[in-house]
């Protein structure tokens, strides 16, 4: 069975700030970032939602992407998320379904951070 990976594009509610990245479980690393569960930039700036997200097999191919869309401009950026996602909805919340206890969780644990 062939691995997928992800590159994905994570803002924070104000669209000011971007951070790439790239995974092979899209869904538990954004849950990552939401929960703060690791220090860094994304944690610091509060940037944990998902707006954009590419995907391929070739682990090669997803390490050059992700590099390509680190140095993009910032209108570019913007441009790509616009084609993808022209309403800058939360995509993790697409794709997992935003139910109760998730809602209630995610806003917890920010509040305690």
């Amino acid at each position: 069975m062939e691995k997928i990976y992800y590159i994905y594009i994570l803002t924070n509610k104000w669209h000011t700030v971007f951070y790439t990245g790239i995974t092979n479980d899209l869904i538990r690393r954004v849950f990552e970032h939401k929960m703060h569960l690791v220090d860094g930039f994304t944690k610091r700036y509060n940037v944990d939602k998902l707006v954009y997200f590419e995907q391929t097999t070739d682990i090669h191919a997803a390490l050059h992407r992700e590099k390509l869309i680190k140095k993009w401009k910032r209108t570019f950026k913007f441009d790509a998320i616009n084609r993808m996602n022209p309403e800058w909805k939360d995509l993790y919340i697409e794709m997992i379904g935003e139910t109760p206890q998730l809602a209630t969780l995610v806003r917890g644990n920010k509040e305690m951070a």
